[in-house]
């Protein structure tokens, strides 16, 4: 785990705003369209992994086209996030704060791509979704209520 006070570890990474996509969702735009708009804003497919998880966890039983569109919702958010993080200097590892708003919407990808991969059995990609989280943020993964 990385301490955000290690002052030998990576300075936390600080993402820049994305204010067109951010307040596009803040003015309840539909994500669908903020996404085509703004497809390396993360935020955008988070937004769209959780309603499809939310729609998806409604119809219990079995995995259903919502938890699957959920998981690649989530990972677009993911690697698009990813993207923008090592364009700031991150390093595949440090904190990346769940304080700082605009990484919310790659730490939300991430908790979507944990909550999806476990409803459809991907253990493995849940525990490494848990660990990248713990990672970033140690307060993030229950900021998302996981576990």
């Amino acid at each position: 785990m990385t301490s955000f006070g290690d002052l030998l570890g990576p300075q936390p990474v600080l993402l820049p705003e994305n204010i067109e996509a951010e307040d596009a969702l803040l003015q309840n735009q539909d994500p669908v369209q903020v996404a085509a708009a703004h497809p390396t804003a993360s935020i955008a497919w988070a937004h769209l992994a959780e309603a499809a998880l939310e729609r998806g966890e409604q119809a219990e039983g079995e995995v259903n086209l919502d938890v699957i569109s959920a998981y690649a919702f989530a990972r677009t958010g993911y690697h698009r996030g990813l993207d923008l993080l090592r364009r700031n200097g991150w390093k595949g590892f440090g904190p990346v704060p769940w304080s700082h708003e605009p990484n919310r919407g790659f730490l939300r990808s991430v908790g979507a791509l944990a909550r999806a991969a476990r409803a459809i059995g991907e253990t493995d990609e849940y525990a490494r979704c848990l660990d990248l989280l713990e990672d970033c943020d140690p307060r993030a993964a229950a900021e998302l209520g996981l576990d």
